[in-house]
């Protein structure tokens, strides 16, 4: 199972693979604003001779090797490959989701010491008027794609240990820090990723609906491609569109973001032969209630299929796994993520001062992982107050099995009085309560636990089993009905909980 380890370098990488698997498929369901050529279906050899003609013109335009490029465009496949391409420059590229605002945006450029942005028609609005960069620095994609050059440019290398890729957080919590990886940071994640992707034989179809800015992106795909699978991005998550495309294409294997498939669920409950192909699901770094689970595994065609469980975090990596079968749902705790992969991540619960506690004792997550990211930018001390020497301080509340389980309560900063995971509580809902699509508790008034959940376009409010469901919960006040889409999240879809407390107390 155990693979080797190799510094991640996110170009050679995909030639590598290209070299290995040349006619491997990629399909799209949209066409790609900065790849055109590319159609709605290419090879790994394609995309990749696309990518050093991309490189070449983007060098032309006067990126060069060591310099900073934000990729600040519509969450398609082509943000994933706008970074191949930079870093076959020996640039940096700066994964920076189209949602945030030009506020942020200006706060993170001011960051990067004069960086270079490429941008596209959905976020060019808020690339004009940014206050910090400059305007000789800011490339749009039809300018790329307009570029001519005499040869492709050579392709050029950072030290290894030096940073050569930027994501950010996802800004629960205020402006996004800017997280720094290198290539030898990224190989030991995708280490992790390949030794979970050797225990499936066949190399199946793999349809995943992530956001393109999110750690997790460049080392799903980098992982897969090295590993030989046919690729199946999807851009748009909508019912209609994850209808057509996995009942025209009928992939093996499914990942997205927790909350994605929270709002598939209702689709696959009506709809099961959409998702029938499925034989593994994958969500990505973070926890997912066990209705929503069995839900996906009960559509599956196949005799066993799986549901991998990941936990982790953008600083570390992926983290903690747990493999989920229809069967073992049955009597499981959802909020158990599971254990980390030997050699490679655990986890340790420690008190406030830092102490380690003992097992079922509940405090603080902290997390041991080879694939920790170096700091944030221009904010090491703001990285330095999570680094315990060899442990990373996750911000989330949890507790350990005397087996070496790992449970997920609460984020740190999310803890409500009285009541001990809001997260279980909010599970439990979810679980039964199959006509809402959301459901979250946050401070009310005086602290007080306050619901807020949204109810599936395709059915009503039932108070009858809301009421009957929290009877022997812990007192919750009356829930707050809002839309799915006026809620504020994060580009991976997490609900963004200060955001709604403020909203609150200001109404």
């Amino acid at each position: 199972m155990f693979n080797k380890y190799k510094p991640l370098n996110l170009y050679s990488n995909f030639a590598e693979a290209a070299e290995k698997f040349p006619t491997q498929a990629i399909y799209f369901d949209e066409l790609l604003t900065a790849f055109p050529e590319l159609q709605l279906q290419t090879t790994y050899l394609g995309a990749k001779d696309a990518l050093i003609t991309k490189a070449s013109q983007i060098h032309t335009l006067g990126v060069k090797k060591g310099e900073k490029v934000i990729i600040y465009k519509s969450a398609k496949f082509d943000t994933y490959l706008l970074a191949v391409a930079v870093s076959y420059l020996g640039a940096v590229p700066i994964m920076i989701s189209p949602h945030l605002p030009a506020e942020t945006m200006d706060i993170l450029v001011s960051r990067l010491d004069d960086p270079w942005m490429i941008f596209d028609g959905d976020t060019a609005h808020k690339a004009q008027i940014l206050q910090n960069i400059s305007k000789q620095k800011l490339i749009a994609v039809e300018e790329i794609l307009a570029t001519a050059f005499e040869q492709p440019c050579a392709q050029g290398k950072l030290p290894l240990d030096t940073i050569s890729y930027m994501t950010h957080t996802s800004g629960t919590t205020g402006v996004p820090k800017l997280i720094a990886h290198s290539a030898n940071s990224m190989g030991w994640r995708t280490k992790w990723q390949k030794n979970i992707l050797s225990l499936i034989r066949k190399r199946g179809l793999v349809a995943f609906h992530i956001s393109p800015v999110h750690s997790r992106f460049n080392i799903g795909i980098s992982s897969l491609m090295a590993k030989g699978f046919p690729l199946l991005p999807i851009a748009n998550p909508s019912r209609e569109n994850v209808t057509k495309v996995l009942m025209d294409y009928e992939p093996m294997v499914l990942e997205t973001h927790p909350n994605h498939f929270v709002q598939w669920a209702s689709l696959a409950r009506d709809k099961p032969e959409v998702f029938q192909s499925l034989k593994y699901y994958h969500s990505t770094f973070d926890a997912i209630n066990k209705e929503t689970m069995a839900t996906f595994l009960r559509c599956s065609k196949h005799a066993k299929p799986v549901f991998l469980q990941v936990y982790g975090q953008s600083e570390c990596g992926p983290m903690i796994m747990r493999f989920h079968t229809k069967s073992s749902l049955q009597n499981t705790n959802a909020r158990a993520m599971g254990i980390g992969m030997p050699r490679l991540t655990k986890a340790r619960i420690v008190d406030q001062n830092g102490k380690p506690v003992k097992a079922g004792v509940s405090g603080n997550i902290q997390m041991f992982s080879k694939g920790r990211a170096l700091t944030y930018y221009k904010e090491t001390p703001r990285f330095e107050e999570n680094v315990y020497g060899a442990w990373w301080d996750s911000g989330d509340y949890g507790v350990k099995s005397r087996f070496g389980v790992l449970s997920l309560l609460d984020r740190q900063v999310d803890l409500v009085d009285k009541i001990e995971s809001t997260l279980a509580i909010e599970d439990a809902i979810l679980d039964e309560l199959t006509f809402l699509d959301e459901v979250v508790i946050i401070r009310g008034e005086n602290g007080s636990p306050q619901p807020i959940i949204a109810v599936n376009e395709s059915k009503e409010m039932n108070w009858d089993l809301w009421w009957k469901k929290v009877s022997d919960m812990p007192h919750l006040n009356e829930p707050i009905i809002m839309k799915y889409e006026e809620m504020p999240r994060t580009a991976t879809m997490k609900i963004q909980r200060l955001e709604l407390e403020r909203s609150l107390q200001q109404n």
